[in-house]
This record gives C-alpha cells, structure tokens and sequence, in this order.
C-alpha cells in the first residue's frame, strides 16, 4: 500500500505527486522523491523497480522479507534492512523495514508492523537545512526512528527483569521464576539479534569508505552507532544477569531440597527410636527385666517420649525442624 510519495528540493517539500510522475521529477536538478510504501504487493515494487532502476536481488530481498539487517551497495544505489521489534501481547514480534537509497530518492517499504514513520517525515520537513543534504540524511532520519523506538523495549525488558529479581527469594516461586526467566531471554534474543548486525552497518555509514549517498551525513550515522552500541551493552548486561538470575533461582531450588530432606531425615530419626525402643520391649521373651513390673508399661512410654522429645529439641536448635 502507498502510504505517501512526495517531492523535495532545496530542503522544502515542493508536492505531493503520483507513482507516474516520479520519472519527471527525479530529473530535476537538486530534487529528491521519498517515497513509502506499507506490505507493498510484488506489483508495486516491480513498478517501483522500474521507477528507480532498482536492482532485481534487492527487490527480491525485499519482497520475501525476513532479512538479516544489513546494507548492500549496488551500483550508487543502497539497499538497508532493518528489524522493527514490536512488543505485542507479551511476546516480542519482528516487524522489518527495507529501504532504498540512491543520489536522488529514498524508497521505505515497511512489512508487519503497525508504526509508521509519519513523524519522521514531519521531523525532516521542519528541519529544512538538514533535507538539504538530500537523501542520505532521510537514511539517517529512519535510521533513527528505528533506533529509538528499541529503547522502550529495553526498558519493558529491564523492568520485566528487576520484577523477577524481587521474587527471586519468595518460598514457592522457583518454577514460576524460571519460566519467566527464559521467556525473557528469549525476547533479548530477538532484540540483540536485531541490534547487533545493524550496528555494524551504521559503522560503515561513517568514517573510512562511506557511500557516496551518505558522504554529507557522516556525522549523523556515527550517533546511531554510538546509540546502537549502547544498547547492545544493555542487552549484553540483561543476558548475563538472566544467568546469574537463573543460577541463583536454582541454587534456591536446591537449598529448598536440602531443608526438606533435613526435616524428613530428622522425622525419620525421631521415629527410627521409638520404633527401636518398641520393638525391644515388644520381643516378649520370658524373663525380660520388668516384664511383669506394674509401672513397666508407664516406664517405657516415658522413656520413648522422653527420648523423642530429647532429639526433636536438638534437631530444633540445629535449625533441622
């Protein structure tokens, strides 16, 4: 679907025109066309490949999706892809965006997901000394609407985490812990594996060989990296305290074996000597001591309770009970 396709020139929007007058205005001289498209059909993006002369394999890429981010040059044209993370009903799902760059025209075709980049066109139009640099700096503008929309799920993912953290320790809550625990790494997978590669393709937006379409805008880029580099350390910092988190929530899990086993291990000696004392005084041979004494039945209850009691104190005060 068409979401909008404008004409710019000189930093200032100059009109709103149709798919067919492209050609036209992309022969001006210092005017650029940005166009955007939303779960673009084959279709559109072979009329559009014919518009701007696009190349067929990043046509291809960008039709079929589920792309690892990346840039590619063809030609003086630029091909960058880029994941859009979206949190929906507690899982973390991957929209992407792919967009096409050349000298003068920018093409974003954004699939499965619901934000656009609406502000970001209202951002670069108020900013009419910055469009001036023509279509690199409309790359950098996307590229950090992208960027920035990853910080609010870093922050869902960190809140998410300390939650965890604060019932690490509640009796009962291990099972629940884990599971939650690895549903959230799961989600700072996705996120990394989204951030990481495109990382490396802001590097080579700035500094040693640049594209040409990015050459006015080199500075830009380099605060996308620094964003991009930011955030992977957050999400590196999540991993490893997932781990840790994990490994205290299961060593809890065994000190909470090891007390149960010391309460049934000093129950069991409890009842190991009564049953002991009972099965003395219950072999009924003929000339056992006290056999017949009138207080012997008295005498041995006491003396089991007696020692019952005895090791029921000395396991409390060891912490066993």
């Amino acid at each position: 679907m068409l979401i909008n396709c404008v004409a710019y020139q000189d930093g200032r929007k100059l009109a709103d025109i149709a798919v067919d007058e492209i050609d036209r205005w992309i022969r001006e001289p210092g005017c650029f066309v940005w166009v955007a498209l939303r779960d673009a059909t084959d279709a559109e993006l072979r009329l559009m490949q014919r518009e701007f002369d696009l190349h067929e394999l990043a046509v291809e890429d960008a039709s079929h999706g589920h792309q690892r981010p990346k840039v590619e040059e063809y030609g003086s044209t630029l091909f960058v892809v880029m994941k859009l993370p979206e949190l929906r009903g507690g899982e973390l799902e991957n929209g992407e965006v792919a967009i096409f760059v050349g000298e003068n025209f920018v093409l974003s075709v954004r699939n499965n997901s619901e934000h656009g980049f609406l502000g970001v066109r209202e951002r670069c139009e108020r900013e009419p000394e910055h469009l001036r640099q023509g279509a690199g700096f409309v790359l950098y503008a996307l590229m950090d609407a992208v960027v920035d929309r990853y910080f609010p799920v870093l922050d869902a993912l960190e809140t998410e985490l300390e939650e965890i953290e604060s019932r690490i320790f509640d009796q009962g809550a291990a099972r629940w812990n884990i599971e939650r625990l690895y549903a959230l790494k799961r989600r700072a997978s996705v996120l990394r594996h989204a951030v990481a590669p495109l990382l490396e393709v802001a590097g080579k937006m700035h500094g040693g060989r640049v594209p040409a379409v990015c050459a006015r805008s080199q500075e830009y880029f380099r605060d996308v990296h620094d964003h991009l580099a930011r955030i992977g350390t957050a999400i590196d910092g999540i991993r490893e305290t997932i781990g840790t988190a994990i490994q205290v929530n299961l060593s809890m899990v065994t000190i909470e074996e090891s007390e149960t086993t010391k309460r049934l291990a000093a129950w069991a000696a409890i009842f190991a000597v009564s049953t002991a004392l009972a099965g003395i005084w219950g072999m009924n041979f003929e000339h056992m001591p006290e056999l017949k004494w009138a207080f012997g039945y008295p005498m041995a209850l006491g003396l089991i309770a007696g020692a019952a009691g005895l090791l029921f104190w000395r396991f409390k005060r060891a912490g066993w009970l």
